[in-house]
């Protein structure tokens, strides 16, 4: 043994013997023998220096470890982590490359979101629920599952050329109505208009329009007889009258067309053009909260940023991209698609050239022969149209005149957002030339490439397989839809397909939600069944045997599902089915558990239950604040009347229980058939079911009415039959049996 060897054994021997002191000094003895040896090749070194490191940390171990030093546990042994796993990746179909990309925000977890909102002229109808409703999903979704920090803004268009051309025709024919034109003018009037409207008739060639065209025509037509009948037959007054007025209704069309044809230039007051816009907006928000789609963080409406848009496009003229042309200014494309970080349609470029296309977003009264005449190019679009008698206008450099479509999206969301967003959404069909125009005079006003990292756009929606559109009128207004089915049935009806693909509004999409909203409630209903159950606060806590072990396996498993679906461009299809087999699985372990007479684990199901719950409520699909399951009460009660009223169903429960066990014993039929008839016909029309089970405590649940009291006629259905077939002996014998069982089933006599 060397001397340094020596002289760094020292202190271990020194503790061995208790002498603290003489382990001090061997201790700096040894350190200045770490410091004064000449430098060993580099593992020898190496070993030396854990030695001075082992013998300061031997040091320093409490007097009352010093036996377990002296038996070589000295240290805690080493420690590692688990090895490391990847974090799942949150992937997002993005339009600008037609795939699924990783999303990265641009500011850590901040994520500006813009989305269109309506051109408000009109009623909002199951198109408008298609985008507003998925989109709502997808911001619930990334705020409050992913924990995203996101602020969403949306715009209100509230001038347009639709809106322009809608509020001189309602103001033109109520005009027209107070005049009280006589029921022979009013003939003349039509016969006149429907001249004009044949010939547009005639001339139209898109099959859908066509369509539309002709249902119009051959309504006018129909209304046009009766009255000229009466007119031909000198009829009464009152009746000519009548015939007159029906008419009116059914040639609005027209003659707001005529009138406007002819007098539309003469309608000059802005308070005019504002007020339709403000009526149908005050519609649609109503509409949104019966949906229960969260308002936007910032709304921004057109009408209160013209001075920000006239900015806007200053900008993009000064930067060389844009050119006035007879008091209008348009964009140039050939000039921006020419710049070395520019590119013209970068979500639709095969649609450069549809003439359709980009007259549609040019609008209707801005598709002249004059107008277009104005462009360098036929794909150029306007970002400032000079106004024309008829019109609303503002000041601006070029002269009074009006925002075009496309800029003033870019302008609010520049004013909010910056120069650069997130994500920005509007539907399908918005993709050109609306948001592509959006892109290119956006990038041409900040002089970058990326004023959107991630498009979302939402799929179409089909009404029973035919395309859905309000200039066709074949649309369902959000009003007739909440008027058959509820909100929360709507909204599951989204959440059963994907965001981005057609969605057919069908009688069978809807009976899927309903069955859906029906299997969770049902399972809802037994867990707060099973936790009403009364116990100590001990008592809650049970033992869990392989049924409870292999529930919560599956309850984790599902979960990781469920994560991995959203994690997948937010697939809430799938994320639905997962959770679908999470409550089967749930209601089979139920089922066991009361088959062998044995109460289930509460405390597995009501974090079953709650996680249920808590997803549906990041969904959309519940509001609330209960616990568990969907909130109980109509016409938008906010009271927990589940709380409130079932401490009193529980003792009717009880009492009837015991009256229902002392009638068996007594046989008094007629008092087991008085508590079936409250069973079956008093409390469904209160909104109460109760379930028997033979040997275990009745159920208690609330469920709305209207369902109950379907049950029932299913019930009274289902009982008249099986008493046919009772009485048919040509039924097979295990048939028979089968359904007799299960009519006497229902009955406690």
């Amino acid at each position: 043994m060397t001397a340094a060897q020596l002289v760094f054994k020292a202190p271990l021997v020194a503790c061995s013997l208790g002498d603290e002191s003489a382990a001090k000094h061997c201790n700096e003895a040894a350190e200045s023998a770490c410091s004064a040896r000449t430098a060993p090749p580099r593992p020898r070194l190496s070993s030396a220096a854990g030695c001075c490191i082992r013998i300061r940390r031997n040091m320093m171990a409490a007097p009352g470890d010093q036996g377990e030093l002296a038996k070589g546990k000295r240290v805690q042994p080493p420690w590692s982590p688990p090895p490391r796993t990847e974090v799942p990746k949150l992937y997002l179909y993005n339009s600008l490359t037609r795939t699924k990309e990783e999303f990265i925000p641009q500011n850590g977890r901040k994520v500006l979101w813009y989305c269109c909102g309506p051109t408000v002229y009109d009623a909002s109808h199951m198109g408008h629920a298609r985008s507003y409703i998925s989109f709502d999903i997808l911001r619930r979704i990334l705020k409050n599952y992913f924990k995203y920090d996101v602020l969403y803004c949306m715009n209100i268009t509230d001038i347009d050329d639709k809106i322009i051309k809608r509020a001189r025709q309602n103001y033109l024919l109520e005009q027209y109505k107070e005049k009280k034109p006589s029921p022979t003018q009013i003939l003349q009037d039509v016969l006149t208009a429907r001249k004009p409207f044949l010939a547009k008739l005639a001339e139209t060639t898109d099959p859908d329009k066509k369509q539309m065209l002709e249902r119009l025509h051959v309504a006018v037509s129909t209304a046009l007889e009766p009255l000229q009948g009466a007119v031909q037959g000198d009829a009464e007054g009152a009746v000519l009258e009548g015939h007159a007025q029906l008419l009116v209704e059914e040639s609005k069309d027209l003659l707001s067309d005529w009138l406007d044809s002819q007098f539309g230039s003469q309608v000059t007051e802005n308070s005019i053009f504002s007020t339709l816009p403000k009526y149908w907006e005050g519609e649609y928000h109503k509409d949104m909260a019966a949906l229960n789609v969260l308002p936007p963080d910032v709304l921004t409406r057109v009408s209160e940023y013209v001075p920000e848009i006239v900015d806007f496009v200053k900008k993009i003229v000064e930067n060389g991209y844009g050119y006035v042309s007879n008091g209008s200014v348009y964009f140039d494309t050939a000039k921006f698609d020419a710049g070395d970080k520019h590119s013209y349609a970068k979500l639709v470029p095969e649609a450069v050239g549809d003439q359709k296309a980009l007259h549609e977003g040019e609008g209707d009264l801005s598709i002249s022969a004059d107008r277009l005449s104005e462009k360098r190019s036929p794909i150029d679009f306007a970002l400032w149209k000079a106004s024309k008698p008829g019109e609303p206008s503002w000041d601006s450099p070029w002269g009074k005149g009006r925002p075009g479509w496309h800029i003033e999206c870019s302008a609010m969301a520049g004013s909010i957002l910056g120069e650069s967003m997130d994500i920005h959404g509007g539907g399908f069909d918005l993709r050109f030339p609306h948001h592509d125009n959006e892109l290119a005079q956006s990038e041409a006003h900040f002089e970058n490439d990326h004023w959107v990292r991630y498009f979302l756009h939402t799929g179409h929606l089909t009404i029973a397989g035919c395309k859905m559109s309000k200039s066709l009128k074949n649309f369902i207004t959000i009003k007739d839809a909440l008027a058959k089915h509820t909100a929360r049935q709507l909204r599951l009806a989204f959440l059963m397909h994907s965001w981005k693909d057609t969605l057919d509004y069908s009688s069978n999409t809807m009976e899927s939600a309903i069955q859906y909203e029906k299997f969770l409630n049902e399972f809802f209903l037994n867990v707060k069944d099973i936790l009403r159950a009364p116990t100590d606060i001990t008592g809650q806590f049970e033992r869990w045997e392989e049924a409870e072990m292999e529930l919560n396996r599956s309850f984790y498993n599902q979960k990781a599902a469920v994560h991995a679906a959203l994690r997948d461009n937010i697939d809430t299809r799938t994320a639905l089915e997962e959770l679908r087999v999470l409550v089967s699985q749930s209601n089979a372990y139920i089922a066991g558990r009361k088959n062998a007479k044995l109460a289930p684990n509460r405390m597995l199901l009501q974090s079953i239950a709650l996680y249920l719950t808590d997803l549906l409520k990041t969904f959309g699909a519940i509001e609330g604040a209960e616990p568990i399951g969907f909130p109980v009460g109509t016409n938008g009660q906010n009271v927990d009347l589940e709380s409130t009223v079932m401490p009193y169903l529980k003792v009717l429960s009880d009492f009837r229980e015991g009256v229902r066990k002392i009638a068996r014993e007594q046989k008094v039929t007629e008092v087991l058939s008085l508590c079936d008839m409250v069973r079956d016909e008093t409390l469904p029309e209160l909104g109460v079911r109760l379930e028997d089970h033979e040997g275990l405590p009745t159920v208690v649940k609330l469920v709305d009415r209207e369902t109950l009291l379907k049950e029932k006629e299913e019930k009274k259905k289902v009982r008249a039959d099986s008493s046919y077939i009772c009485q048919d002996r040509s039924a097979s014998s295990w048939h028979l049996v089968a359904v007799c069982v299960a009519w006497l089933g229902e009955s406690s006599v």
